[in-house]
């Protein structure tokens, strides 16, 4: 950008300071700034930057990414202050247009920051611009800019612009005679004029919003970073912190940029407030709208009646996304309105007058629950907040892909947010739009077929759900066979969710809620997908687990029996640990690591052949009933571990006391009676037990051994445990 953008009028003005005691970088910072120069941004720098100017943030942090992508502090600050003084002095504000206008004529040339948007006028051959807050009459575009910044034909570009004046011929300021005889020359009216007739001109343009993208050049950069490192990019890039977040925490996250790189896509979200539901869409992306309150009218969202020209299109054809930021203030006056969202929702056409109009903007629903899911599911459904019109719909529920739980997501504290670099945000927003061109939904198909109870608005779900997971998290296609099935279950899920409410409200209709995938090179591999929160009021399903998910039981660190699950998941790597949920305890860390030494050294004597050290390993522990962290759920662990690393998923509904020490021996079970209430009240069915507590059954109720079965293994032998509960 050169020095004449500076502005023409410096003006003096204290301004904060960057400081970098907030800051510090990482590895995943290094790679962005060495494939992406010019493109990241610090994104505690936009939030420094927008405190002091109200431009849109993906304006911002274009010039924050031109002159701050760099770690040096120095060139920072010099950053920082270049762009608040381009701001301060060219930026056009709607209230001063005329006064931005004068200075233009006066001055003869002007630097401008607006957004400008360009037609072609095919009667005269010539490209017609408007400014968005300048007030000039159209003028004309120079062919050159249109042809170099194609954006400026589809919605505009904001830019940099230096402006002209050219003053007519008629405008001599000849002095009239007043004196002279003869009579004063009237001068002739002006006749209608156009475009080409403006004395403003063009002379210079540059952008300050991507123009264009090199999607593959884009897509090519993938390669060089891992699947967490490119999760935590787009994470980062709309301004979360990935590591204050759990794995499934993460993807929720991702889960709600779907409607904005995929056509279509109906997305729910309900939960309590405060989690951050309309950021996205609000802040990140210019291509989609947020109807805060959720109230519009049918013209609004799909045009006017018979209209013609701009009128005969609604928000769905003009937008990537359109999202109703409050589901129960959902009103329209016209009653016909639900029946043609349900229409769109459905087909991605809709019929106003005579014609039928297709379009593609995905449609987002948000909302609150004002009660825990588990009191909510035990007297109602899981859509109950929207208003009463659309209560029992099916029909219309039917119609949507995916159900996020919102309840699982934290609220916005500071930590959530990041001070790291991402992808500017005018980057993400263009990368997402033109992956919509693409899909992705066929690529699961060569390893797993969906099993017998889809239907086909259940398969187009699933389907589209996969197809934006695989844009977002594996844009160059590059997924192996695990990534797959991750994205797969995850996508699976979210319908399901769906289909449980579905199955609330009419019965029979929906029975058909076990959605699952059968894997096509092993046809006796097939799988359910459940909802945790779907169990009857139990914390232990008693449907089968993931590989590596177990439920430990163990004395809480409040002195409270408690149950615990480990999610634990094996992917690609070097025989790495990883713990999420603990915090910095470091006594669960303590035992955690104590279940994944031995683990390692046993592994092979549980499952032979497993290459155990040829995968990274990730856990995430679960305190289910909120009753503190446990150091007494080893044993639990140990196993899950083994089950991770065979793929082989652990008895269904099987509860797992007991701890294991580094060095293989295990403390007693102690307390079995209140082990066995526990697993009882928790929905267990069976029981994992060392052989010395035979002996102290006698005691336990009749009521408790006829609701859990033991399972016994070999006195302190875990990895007897182990293949005692993956039934080997």
């Amino acid at each position: 950008m050169n020095e004449e953008y500076m502005g023409e009028e410096a003006e003096d003005r204290s301004e904060e300071v960057y400081t970098e005691e907030t800051y510090s970088g990482d590895e995943v910072d290094r790679k962005l700034l060495e494939f992406f120069p010019g493109r990241v941004v610090r994104k505690d720098l936009t939030a420094l930057m927008k405190r002091g100017a109200n431009v849109p943030t993906f304006v911002l942090e274009y010039l924050l990414g031109m002159y701050c992508s760099t770690d040096d502090p120095a060139a920072v600050q010099e950053g920082l202050d270049r762009i608040r003084n381009i701001l301060a002095n060219n930026y056009v504000r709607p209230d001063e247009s005329e006064k931005i206008k004068s200075k233009i004529r006066e001055l003869g040339q002007y630097t401008v920051i607006d957004k400008v948007s360009a037609r072609l006028d095919e009667y005269q051959d010539i490209y017609v611009a408007e400014f968005a807050s300048l007030a000039i009459e159209p003028f004309v575009m120079p062919s050159e800019y249109v042809r170099n910044y194609e954006k400026i034909l589809s919605g505009g570009i904001w830019c940099i612009m230096r402006i002209e004046y050219s003053r007519g011929a008629e405008e001599d300021d000849d002095e009239l005679d007043l004196f002279s005889e003869k009579p004063a020359k009237k001068k002739r009216k002006n006749t209608k004029r156009g475009p080409a007739d403006s004395p403003f001109s063009v002379i210079s343009l540059s952008p300050i919003q991507m123009a264009n993208l090199d999607l593959d050049a884009f897509i090519e950069q993938r390669k060089h970073f891992t699947t967490q490192e490119w999760i935590a990019i787009l994470l980062r890039s709309a301004g979360y912190e990935p590591s204050a977040l759990s794995e499934r925490e993460r993807m929720h996250f991702i889960e709600r940029m779907i409607p904005l790189c995929e056509r279509n896509y109906n997305l729910c979200e309900l939960g309590p407030r405060g989690t951050g539901k309309s950021h996205i869409y609000k802040e990140v992306s210019p291509y989609s709208i947020l109807l805060s309150g959720g109230q519009t009218t049918t013209a609004n969202l799909f045009g006017r009646m018979n209209a013609r020209n701009a009128s005969r299109i609604g928000l769905v054809s003009c937008w990537d996304a359109v999202t109703f930021d409050e589901v129960a203030g959902m009103r329209f006056k016209d009653e016909n309105a639900i029946q043609i969202l349900k229409d769109y929702m459905a087909s991605a056409s809709y019929a106003r007058g005579r014609d039928q109009i297709n379009a593609d903007a995905s449609i987002v629903m948000e909302g609150n629950i004002n009660d825990t899911v588990q009191n909510v599911l035990k007297t109602t459904h899981l859509f109950d907040p929207f208003p009463p019109e659309f209560h029992n719909d099916s029909a219309f529920f039917d119609r949507i892909h995916y159900y996020l739980p919102g309840w699982e997501i934290p609220k916005m504290r500071s930590d959530l947010l990041t001070s790291h670099y991402g992808l500017i945000t005018d980057c993400l927003s263009e990368f997402c739009r033109e992956m919509r061109k693409r899909d992705y939904s066929t690529l699961f198909n060569r390893h797993f077929e969906l099993n017998s109870n889809f239907n086909q608005r259940d398969e187009i779900a699933v389907r589209k759900t996969f197809s934006g997971l695989a844009k977002l998290i594996f844009p160059d296609e590059n997924m192996s066979k695990e990534d797959m099935r991750w994205l797969l279950e995850y996508a699976i899920e979210g319908r399901r969710r769906v289909k449980e409410q579905l199955k609330i409200m009419a019965g029979v209709e929906f029975i058909d809620v076990d959605l699952g995938y059968i894997d096509a090179d092993d046809k006796m591999d097939v799988r359910v997908i459940y909802v945790p929160e779907q169990s009857e009021g139990t914390l232990i399903p008693d449907g089968p687990l993931h590989p590596g998910h177990v439920f430990g039981i163990g004395r809480s660190l409040t002195e409270e029996e408690a149950v615990y699950k480990l999610e634990n998941r094996a992917v690609d790597g070097e025989f790495k640990f990883e713990i999420e949920g603990i915090g910095s305890n470091r006594a669960v860390r303590d035992t955690m690591d104590a279940a994944f030494r031995y683990f390692e050294d046993s592994i092979n004597r549980v499952v032979h052949g497993t290459r155990a050290a040829q995968k990274d390993y990730l856990l995430f522990f679960n305190d289910l009933q909120s009753k503190g962290l446990s150091v007494e759920v080893s044993l639990a662990e140990y196993v899950g571990l083994c089950s991770a690393a065979a793929n082989i998923p652990v008895m269904p509904a099987l509860a797992i006391p007991g701890i294991v020490r580094l060095s293989g021996t295990m403390d007693p079970i102690r307390n079995l009676e209140d082990i066995w209430r526990i697993a009882k009240n928790a929905g267990a069915k069976k029981l994992l037990l060392p052989m010395s507590c035979i002996k102290d059954m006698q005691s336990i109720p009749e009521e408790l051994m006829s609701a859990v079965s033991p399972e016994f293994y070999e006195e302190g032998n875990p990895v007897a445990a182990a293949k005692k509960a993956l039934g080997l």
